[in-house]
């Protein structure tokens, strides 16, 4: 089944391959990508300078319904979102959906100010390896990990044909 919606949550200085070779894969595969911010219409840019996104809905404007799965591409843009309650009442009320979430490099910082990795299988970026484990992760040193088809973690740009292969595999469920 394809042409499901996968919400991101983005703003400026995110990893700009983690966003360009998911937001890439999913719509070549049929699926929507719906990326959101503070403010529909913001350009967010990439840390790299390669990549510059406009958003096309407001935090304040969507709900976990609406979607079918929830993208956390790494660089600074997850620890900046995290910052804001909205983000994490987002990123929480998402995973406990049990739809799947693909999160990527310093994408999990997300997860853990929500709350939900306790008893969860992930990978993440070296400088975020102890706090995933603080925040009760099983972590493993690998390209990808799959946690129940409902969590995707990947390591860096590097690992993102794995990490692509594994929320493509999910979403063509």
């Amino acid at each position: 089944m394809s042409n499901k919606k996968i919400a991101v949550l983005i703003t400026d200085e995110f990893e700009d391959a983690e966003f360009t070779s998911p937001a890439e894969a999913y719509k070549k595969a049929g699926h929507q990508v719906i990326t959101i911010e503070k403010k529909a219409g913001n350009v967010v840019k990439g840390k790299q300078g390669e990549a510059s996104v406009i958003i096309d809905k407001s935090i304040d404007d969507v709900k976990v319904e609406e979607f079918d799965a929830l993208l956390l591409p790494g660089g600074h843009s997850p620890d900046s979102l995290r910052g804001d309650d909205r983000f994490v009442e987002f990123t929480k009320k998402f995973s406990d959906s049990g739809k799947p979430v693909f999160a990527i490099c310093h994408g999990p910082q997300l997860l853990i100010s929500a709350d939900v990795l306790r008893g969860r299988k992930a990978t993440t970026v070296k400088p975020v390896v102890v706090d995933v484990k603080n925040a009760g992760a099983d972590f493993y040193d690998r390209e990808v990990v799959v946690d129940n088809d409902t969590l995707v973690t990947s390591r860096t740009p590097d690992d993102l044909p794995a990490f692509n292969r594994e929320a493509l595999r999910i979403l063509a469920k």
